[in-house]
């Protein structure tokens, strides 16, 4: 009886706990393709000018807290391991436990014989949990490197005991190498929410996150405990060469995309379809000039006569074509003519490639409202011609693998890491346009952009129509290619993409009103006035490169 096996009583059963999705490893759905061959592009090493550095994804469990930080489900930090011959770690890791496990740190390497790395001198302990009462798997100490002078900590070392780390363990950074940083997403704090007044855990980003600028992404985290007086963020790296010889060439972006090239899915109700700009043109677009509105003219396909450059100063803008049937028609689009135009720029110091994806739509229909229990069409309000959607992929040039995707939303946008995706037909997201209003979404179903039970609808849906973004693309910028992309004239045309609408505001407000209690149409006013111009549909937007992530973050 002694060596029979013991089986699980429900009780047994019940005491097991739920696995935490921190636990599971995220890989992308397919095996990553095959590079072309090229310069530094997904060569695993980049060169800072003197430092090497490597994405360090292998880590060894430090410590673990179930509770408090998102969803309060806790957090877990890790020290980087596997770290190659020659290189050191700059700093520990550290994910809430709310998702995959999907991240990693940089190790680096000095290139020089010793100048620009080199040990803390000592180390202060910046936060322990030893008397915080919370379920967690031991405890932790958090220790800050000193660092000599003229150097630079850019990580903790987490440890599980109350030793003080080896001076071996981490490396400094020299001062001129580094860059100013921020706090980023919240990791982890013992509260529900981030709460100033107690120890709370940031990722931190470059603070300057522009194509120009040279601060890199180390992956640490910063630890901010008001009562030690919660220090300024650490410092990241930064690429002192402006080397950017790690970023994709032509071939490369090509295999990227085919890759990556994100599925568009379109609400099964859509009328206001994408085409190519070439179909809006050829298919009887007009060009005004203030002061001979009676004299528009057609646009060559390539937008060869269109004006360039400039400044949006209202002296030029297109319009659909006067004749009804054929302006009809061409609000409505043409998927089968569509295509995508790809803007591809350094980011983060160079390490990172952002894949900026256009889509063009003639027309952008009504919007919808919801008032609190009641649906209403918004009659003309958010109608305008002329509308320019974009989605950006962000790969890595270390290794060419997707680190995350934004998704444009009107005036706004959200980053979704790659963990969070949808996949479909190997390692290609799905994105999901709201009906009329084509703000890009990764989920389907309902986001309401307003507050208080009132806001606008944005609807998306998993439909038959859709667009395989990977079948029809034009690269039409990479200004770090130099001369090897020869850019569309339409690109330079920095006016309005439609005409200002001449509809009441007031008039439509009024229409709309009809249709709701009295209680809620003052509401409904105020709500509607607080609406920029670009939700309003007033005014036809300016083209892709007259947007601010031409050259900045996306934000």
């Amino acid at each position: 009886m002694g060596n029979c096996p013991r089986l699980s009583s429900p009780t047994d059963v019940s005491k097991r706990k739920k696995a935490l999705p921190i636990e599971t490893p995220f890989k992308l759905p397919s095996p990553l393709p095959t590079w072309p061959p090229g310069e530094g592009f997904a060569g695993g090493t980049i060169d800072l000018g003197g430092i090497h550095v490597r994405q360090i994804s292998s880590f060894t469990k430090v410590w673990v807290t179930h509770e408090g930080g998102p969803d309060n489900l806790g957090a877990t930090f890790f020290e980087p391991s596997s770290i190659p011959e020659g290189y050191y770690m700059l700093g520990c890791y550290a994910q809430p436990n709310n998702r995959l496990r999907f991240g990693w740190v940089l190790a680096a390497k000095d290139d020089t014989g010793g100048a620009l790395l080199k040990q803390p001198i000592d180390y202060t302990l910046v936060w322990s949990s030893e008397s915080l009462k919370i379920k967690q798997d031991g405890n932790c100490y958090v220790w800050l490197p000193i660092a000599p002078e003229g150097y630079q900590a850019v990580g903790y070392v987490v440890m599980n005991t109350k030793d003080k780390p080896s001076l071996e363990k981490i490396r400094c950074v020299r001062s001129d190498f580094t860059d100013q940083s921020e706090n980023s997403a919240w990791i982890w704090g013992p509260g529900k929410e981030i709460n100033s007044k107690e120890f709370n855990i940031f990722s931190l980003r470059p603070i300057n996150r522009g194509s120009q600028d040279m601060g890199v992404w180390v992956g640490t985290f910063v630890a901010q405990n008001p009562n030690n007086g919660s220090p300024a963020p650490l410092p990241g790296l930064k690429n002192v060469k402006s080397n950017l010889s790690c970023m994709p060439n032509l071939r490369q972006i090509e295999t990227l995309f085919q890759a990556y090239s994100p599925w568009i899915y379109f609400h099964h109700d859509e009328a206001y379809l994408p085409s190519s700009v070439k179909w809006f043109f050829v298919n009887g677009a007009l060009l005004y000039t203030k002061g001979e509105v009676s004299k528009p003219v057609s646009i060559d396909p390539t937008g060869s006569n269109l004006p360039q450059g400039g400044s949006n100063d209202g002296n030029y803008w297109l319009d659909l074509p006067m004749e009804d049937a054929t302006m009809e028609r061409v609000k409505k689009g043409d998927l089968q003519n569509s295509q995508v135009y790809l803007h591809v720029k350094p980011m983060l110091g160079a390490t990172y490639s952002d894949i900026a994806i256009w889509v063009f739509y003639p027309f952008n229909g009504p919007a919808r409202a919801k008032v609190e229990f009641i649906n209403i069409s918004l009659g003309r309000i958010g109608e305008h011609v002329g509308d320019w959607e974009h989605v950006t992929l962000r790969v890595s040039n270390f290794n060419g693998e997707l680190q995350s995707m934004y998704f444009s939303e009107h005036s706004g946008g959200s980053w979704v890491n790659a963990s969070d995706l949808e996949f479909q037909g190997g390692n290609k997201p799905c994105t999901y346009s709201s009906l009329h209003g084509h703000a890009m979404y990764s989920k389907p179903g309902l986001v309401l952009q307003g507050n208080g039970g009132i806001g606008i609808r944005n609807d998306t849906a998993k439909s038959k129509i859709l667009m395989d973004t990977g079948l029809q693309f034009s690269l039409i910028a990479a200004e770090y290619l130099g001369s090897a992309i020869i850019e569309p004239p339409w690109l330079n045309y920095f006016r309005e993409w439609g005409p200002k609408i001449s509809y009441d505001l007031a008039d439509e407000i009024k229409k709309v009103e009809k249709l709701l209690p009295g209680k809620l149409k003052s509401a409904f006013e105020k709500f509607v006035k607080s609406l920029p111009n670009e939700v309003l549909g007033q005014e036809g937007p300016t083209g892709p490169r007259m947007k601010r992530n031409w050259t900045e973050d996306e934000v």
